[in-house]
């Protein structure tokens, strides 16, 4: 009698589970997306729209180091991620080994790292063999966003640098930088494009108008200014993808967000922001008589 009991306890308590389905779709339900302060922008208008075309959504959106947030999306405490940098073959084989799964980028923009001087530096290019020596000298004139941010990793990798071997000085964030740099008319302030990159933006057009952004020349000596023709075209020494990775292994709000991320609609809330889709849906318009 006992064991029937309980069995039927079990049993009921089965099917209670079973009705209470929390399981979210692209159309419902609460995630939480991961991103460097560089991209902090692009990433919240992109869920932004997103939520307000799907009302029951809600997307709960974090700025964190990069580094951090790959953590948080290996730990489960973030559904999806933006990256700049690629993954090293220990975080692929992490990666594999807790999600039983290939890590799958989703590129959706791309993106540049840029060089601010304040408005009275007699500084008016740089060349990439400069920003090498300048990142070594120990005279600490480049101006990052912290320790381990995208910034750093993209630039140590670009450079060829050992990240410990970087150095460099700091304040908390791209803004603070960019506020600041004329109190530095000495340094150089390197920070994610997206944050001046809203053409018609209050705040960007403020903080175009604090500093001045130098062209950088390549290893031909030719100089290049970040625009999204030059971003588009790679010609852009820093230029760099940004794409999502999600440990979602079915296709709920994560890859729902993903998805009209690099479609037509989220790669047009990409040009705004001033930044190059990754991926645009030619239109075509047929005129008849």
């Amino acid at each position: 009698m006992n064991k029937n009991f309980a069995y039927l306890l079990l049993l009921l308590s089965f099917f209670i589970s079973c009705s209470k389905d929390t399981t979210d779709s692209p159309q419902s339900g609460t995630i939480t997306v991961v991103a460097d302060e560089s991209f902090e922008n692009v990433t919240r208008v992109l869920k932004d729209r997103y939520m307000l075309f799907y009302p029951k959504t809600k997307i709960n959106f974090v700025t964190k180091k990069e580094n951090v947030a790959l953590q948080d999306l290996l730990h489960n405490k973030a559904r999806v991620i933006v990256m700049s940098r690629e993954l090293t073959d220990d975080e692929k084989t992490a990666f594999k080994q807790k999600f039983n799964a290939e890590v799958e980028p989703a590129r959706f923009a791309a993106d540049g790292l840029v060089f601010i001087v304040s408005k009275t530096s007699s500084l008016s290019q740089l060349s990439i063999d400069e920003i090498k020596s300048r990142l070594l000298d120990g005279k600490n004139s480049l101006i990052f966003d912290g320790s381990n941010s995208a910034n750093t990793s993209f630039i140590a990798k670009r450079l060829g640098i050992s990240p410990n071997d970087l150095k460099y000085s700091s304040l908390p964030n791209n803004e603070e930088i960019i506020k600041q740099i004329n109190k530095y008319p000495n340094s150089i302030g390197v920070v994610g494009y997206n944050s001046i990159s809203r053409p018609h933006n209050t705040e960007s057009k403020m903080f175009r108008e604090l500093v001045n952004v130098l062209p950088i020349s390549n290893s031909a000596g030719k100089t290049i200014s970040i625009t999204p023709q030059t971003l588009k075209n790679n010609s852009y020494p820093f230029t760099r993808v940004l794409y999502f990775i999600t440990n979602e292994p079915y296709f709920g709000l994560g890859n729902g967000f993903v998805r009209f991320s690099c479609s037509q609609p989220g790669q047009i809330i990409v040009k705004k922001q001033g930044l190059q889709p990754f991926y645009i849906i030619p239109r075509e318009v047929k005129i008849t008589e």
